[in-house]
């Protein structure tokens, strides 16, 4: 049985096909059409569904849509529809904002165009495909009697417990928004999830965070992760204002009130004015609170549930600051997190919840222990690419560790291998990789990236090496929690240790990505450093690398020093060069 999960309500628009209960194939629909996130949260974008993405997911699976047995669309429109549209054939739309009494109904006059389109996404799945993708949606008759619409909090806290390494669990998930969700709470037993609790709109833990993103200059739905990273040079100056703001009440509830942040903190930054004291100390003083939050939310539901596993799920728990606070109190034993927790896994969390109903199967059927479910390119095709375009590369004997003598260099390598993540983190498939022993080279991998100067970049680290060099770390493979860098170390890796003294460590085992994995050996043997810088393979607005041909335009527009892409590297000074031939036609490079 062939279950295909699609998320396009908001944003990061994904899709995923699970066979029988084990996921083939996820990947998010901007690494094909480099808009980052697929489309802006906004009604005018909802009808967008990713097929780029989909057609991906049938290309791995070898099926035309038409042998899809169902749909999991990871928002559920009937949750808003009240009573008085149940069963009618039309809806009014207002020709202009605030010329409608819709506002009243929905509180937002834009609110039926968006249900609109979700409740249309059936007919735009049939007839609405680009028709460079016609080999596998033409003839497309996917009726609403194989579309199910899944609740969108059902699908993120399914896309963490579902494939989680437990059997049972409590899993919390918090967001902007769902239907109407902003937080919920459940108990995981076997594949079902029984809900005991749920915050609604217009509290939103996510939403607030948003909106502070806004204010301090930022994209919403977008930035929030450079909130959290400026969070650690400030000081709690406005921590309560946002504790007023924030109240935390009993049995799991909360209520955001009074956020006029112009009123309280002055006027927004604008995206080009310096960041000052002020931006830090309101970053700070939301991310703290966050944090207390998130503990006393979790402090409840283990007190309820007294389960001793925990799975996050929703854009919050991207925030890996606040996830180790969590791990770190120690309610729970164990807590997962799937990389994909925003939107982009709901694609995946509405598939495995209905693969699961449709089979009636209570046993785990798959576990995620790695993110690479993206595309990826043989050497024959990446070799046939560099041919036509001319470019100049030669093969290496031995990836791992003619790599790391160019990392050792304190060279900076785009490195593309296997096949690419799912989820917005890089982690070894398709990542801007150097060494962190000089300690220049967070501000060099800034400037190389185009990105704000307080960024932190990240360290990868072998898993059996990682206690060695950071705090009671152990298995993080995902890069979602930080961990304090040891104090012995830190003369080694100056580079990834943050300002506050962490690091969001992604650790690498050999059976998750074996090239990955014996690089950090080689390197390991050449500087006596188990530990690489990792961040991902784009540039400043751009999605994560996915073709070779992207990962090609990127280094040669990028002031990196080398490509590994395949087994074949590409220098910018380097005279053992392979210049390639041109009996290469077009037409055969892009077959």
């Amino acid at each position: 049985m062939y279950t295909l999960g699609i998320n396009a309500a908001f944003h990061d628009s994904a899709a995923c096909i699970v066979k029988d209960g084990i996921l083939l194939a996820a990947t998010e629909e901007e690494r094909f059409t480099h808009y980052k996130h697929g489309k802006r949260p906004v009604p005018f974008s909802t009808w967008e569904l990713p097929f780029h993405a989909i057609d991906y997911c049938l290309k791995v699976a070898g099926i035309h849509i038409n042998d899809i047995d169902h749909v999991a669309y990871s928002f559920d429109p009937y949750l808003l529809i009240g009573e008085k549209y149940r069963g009618k054939e039309t809806i009014e739309i207002p020709f202009e904002e605030g010329r409608s009494h819709l506002n009243e109904e929905f509180g937002n006059p834009w609110e039926p165009l968006f249900l609109s389109s979700i409740l249309n996404a059936p007919g735009q799945l049939r007839d609405g495909w680009p028709h460079h993708l016609q080999q596998r949606f033409i003839g497309c008759h996917i009726g609403r009697e194989k579309w199910h619409f899944v609740e969108h909090h059902i699908s993120h806290s399914a896309s963490a417990f579902n494939c989680s390494p437990f059997r049972n669990a409590a899993v919390m998930t918090v967001d902007g928004r769902g239907e109407q969700a902003t937080t919920t709470y459940n108990i995981g037993h076997g594949q079902q999830l029984d809900r005991i609790g749920q915050v609604n709109m217009p509290h939103s833990l996510g939403l607030l965070y948003e909106d502070v993103t806004t204010h301090l200059g930022f994209l919403h739905s977008s930035d929030e992760y450079k909130v959290m990273a400026l969070a650690s040079y400030g000081k709690p100056e406005f921590v309560n204002d946002f504790r007023e703001i924030v109240q935390i009440g009993a049995n799991g509830q909360y209520t955001i009130n009074n956020q006029n942040l112009t009123e309280r903190f002055g006027p927004k930054r604008l995206r080009h004015e310096e960041f000052t004291k002020h931006h830090f100390n309101v970053a700070h003083s939301l991310q703290l609170v966050l944090e207390e939050a998130m503990l006393e939310l979790t402090g409840w539901l283990h007190e309820e549930t007294k389960e001793d596993n925990l799975c996050l799920a929703g854009g919050v728990a991207l925030n890996c600051v606040a996830n180790a606070r969590i791990r770190d109190k120690g309610f729970f034993k164990n807590i997962w997190i799937q990389p994909a927790s925003g939107d982009d896994g709901t694609a995946l969390g509405a598939a495995l919840w209905l693969d699961a109903q449709q089979r009636k199967s209570d046993e785990k059927t798959f576990v995620m222990d790695h993110c690479y479910w993206g595309p990826q390119y043989s050497d024959a095709e990446i070799e046939k690419q560099l041919k036509l375009w001319k470019v100049p590369y030669r093969k290496l004997e031995n990836i791992a560790e003619e790599t790391a003598d160019i990392l050792a260099q304190d060279k900076i390598i785009g490195w593309y291998q296997g096949r690419m993540e799912f989820g917005p983190r890089a982690l070894g498939s398709r990542s801007i990789l150097a060494s962190p022993i000089n300690p220049a080279m967070q501000a060099r991998l800034n400037e190389v990236k185009d990105r704000e100067d307080f960024r932190p970049v990240a360290p990868v680290v072998l898993q059996e090496k990682a206690g060695e060099w950071f705090n009671n770390a152990e298995y993080s493979p995902f890069m979602l929690f930080i961990y304090d860098v040891k104090e012995d170390k830190a003369d080694q890796i100056p580079a990834v240790r943050h300002t506050d003294g962490t690091a969001r460590i992604q650790t690498i085992n050999e059976q998750q990505h074996k090239d990955y994995y014996d690089l950090l050996k080689a390197f390991e043997r050449k500087t006596g450093v188990p530990v690489l810088v990792n961040t991902s393979f784009n540039t400043l607005g751009k999605p994560i690398v996915c073709t070779p041909r992207d990962a090609v335009e990127c280094f040669w527009s990028s002031p990196f020093d080398a490509l590994i892409i395949g087994s074949f590297v590409i220098e910018k000074e380097n005279d053992n060069r392979i210049y390639s031939d041109t009996d290469v036609s077009a037409a055969e490079a892009i077959s």
